[in-house]
């Protein structure tokens, strides 16, 4: 896989709060993964309309840098990924399943994307496309122990075929993902692209996902649900049931202007009609 290029890692830098390349060092990865998923929200609203999603880099640049929007992991985790090799990371991109709210044991399709990150011999994981789970600081590869970051705690299992992200979900580890470490081109990440985003099956293709994360809280809206999750405390949750009521909370919960998106009605018409039924 040819290292990609940004071409706008300035603007990049300052939307992290960055007025000049930082030092490719563990704080700076603990930075910028926090920030990041402050900054760029986890989103879905092209698959719910029916868009395509291009995860070539200069099209994510577009869609996220310039475009005002967030998007999934494909393109999160690929700008965070590019963003890393420029400040001089090691990085290696790979790839997971899925198997948050799923049966214990479940194998399902590889469909995530995640980079693995070296430095001084020992191995990271960093992940800013995980939706309302998202980790919010890189997780050290090999130790069961428990590791905390600015939000959830989480653990890594190491199994036969590779590795379980857990998070501790109201005191239960929850199982998040499974991933290996094997090396992936393009073309892998095409063909989960391609499934996600168009697989009648795919849950991108049947509901909004939106989420965010802040200090102290992570702010998700599934369909017309909206929840603010306070760390330590109990979540604010209510119902959106009009289309311009759910336009506003994607504007001022998550920064993404949308209105003018093209068929972004008739998908939110779609979605909260079972809450409005």
């Amino acid at each position: 896989m040819s290292a990609p290029r940004l071409n706008n890692l300035k603007l990049y830098l300052r939307r992290l709060g960055f007025a000049a390349p930082p030092p490719a060092t563990l704080d700076t990865l603990r930075q910028l993964q926090l920030r990041h998923t402050g900054v760029f929200p986890f989103e879905n609203l092209a698959t719910i309309t029916g868009a395509p999603v291009l995860i070539d880099l200069p099209s994510i640049e577009e869609k996220i840098l310039l475009g005002g929007r967030g998007g999934y992991c494909y393109e999160l985790n690929h700008l965070f990924f590019a963003l890393l090799l420029q400040l001089g990371f090691d990085a290696r991109a790979i790839s997971g399943r899925v198997v948050m709210n799923q049966p214990e044991g479940s194998w399902t399709a590889r469909t995530h994307r995640l980079s693995l990150i070296t430095m001084d011999k020992v191995r990271f994981i960093t992940d800013v496309g995980f939706g309302g789970m998202v980790p919010t600081a890189p997780l050290l590869l090999d130790t069961e122990a428990e590791q905390a970051t600015p939000h959830e705690h989480y653990r890594l299992e190491q199994q036969a075929d590779g590795y379980m992200l857990r998070a501790n979900v109201a005191g239960e580890w929850r199982p998040m993902y499974l991933f290996d470490l094997q090396r992936q081109e393009d073309v892998d990440y095409t063909v989960g692209n391609w499934y996600v985003s168009t697989h009648p099956e795919s849950p991108f293709t049947q509901r909004l996902m939106v989420a965010r994360t802040g200090d102290g809280w992570r702010k998700t809206l599934n369909n017309g649900s909206f929840a603010i999750h306070h760390m330590g405390a109990e979540s604010e949750r209510r119902e959106v049931t009009e289309i311009d009521e759910l336009l506003d909370v994607l504007r001022c919960e998550f920064g993404l202007h949308v209105s003018e998106l093209p068929g972004i009605r008739q998908a939110l018409a779609r979605v909260i009609a079972p809450v409005s039924a």
